[in-house]
């Protein structure tokens, strides 16, 4: 059986971790061998640059460089898919990634305003090309998802109101030009709802009838 790459995007506080736990159940249920992983941070080297882009060079938030920062994230991804992804879905296991590419495209090219041509091809050079068959996009206004947050502010979250507006934009027009492998969800309605959403896309791109649900 072929493995699959999805991949869960957005800003912080739309719900992905709770959708991305509920997809692995549900697919273990039909009898798939699941991988769920992270960026940054899907790696044992990927653990050291998350603590570095999170927290800042000091462990309190000071400033990295925009390209530099792009270049950890690509760094990360980097290794993350070397080590982790490729290799789980040459064993014919379904990954799914909290957060991949797109994430450096909508923080960096959006939030950052990198252009998009740099962000995008610095981050395809370090996958060597390899993008999701699915990304599920949890869309919800910035103001209304940060509300939602119940952890101390890492250094992207305390970026300020214009940085996650933009981010969120460029999320969207993200989506709006990869119409085939984006859903967007409006992650603003009820866990539930938003589960159906994604389920319901699930079964169609797996060719599960509703019989054998």
């Amino acid at each position: 059986m072929a493995g699959l790459f999805i991949s869960f995007e957005g800003v912080d506080g739309v719900g992905k971790t709770t959708q991305v736990e509920r997809l692995r159940q549900y697919l273990e249920s039909r009898g798939r061998t699941v991988l769920v992983t992270r960026e940054p941070g899907g790696t044992p080297l990927g653990v050291a640059l998350r603590r570095l882009l999170l927290g800042g060079v000091d462990g309190a938030g000071a400033d990295i460089a925009p390209r530099a920062e792009a270049l950890i994230f690509a760094a990360d991804r980097a290794q993350h898919v070397a080590e982790t992804i490729r290799p789980a879905l040459s064993r014919g296991e379904i990954v799914i990634t909290d957060r991949y590419l797109d994430s450096s495209l909508a923080y960096q090219a959006g939030g950052r305003e990198l252009t998009a041509k740099e962000v995008r091809d610095l981050s395809m050079w370090a996958t060597n090309g390899l993008l999701p068959v699915r990304t599920y996009l949890l869309d919800m206004d910035p103001a209304e998802s940060h509300a939602r947050l119940r952890h101390d502010e890492d250094r992207m979250e305390a970026a300020g109101d214009d940085f996650q507006a933009r981010t969120r934009r460029a999320f969207l027009d993200l989506a709006e030009t990869e119409p085939e492998r984006f859903r967007i969800i409006d992650a603003a309605r009820p866990v539930e709802t938003v589960w159906t959403q994604i389920r319901v896309d699930i079964d169609a791109l797996f060719g599960y009838d509703k019989e054998s649900r």
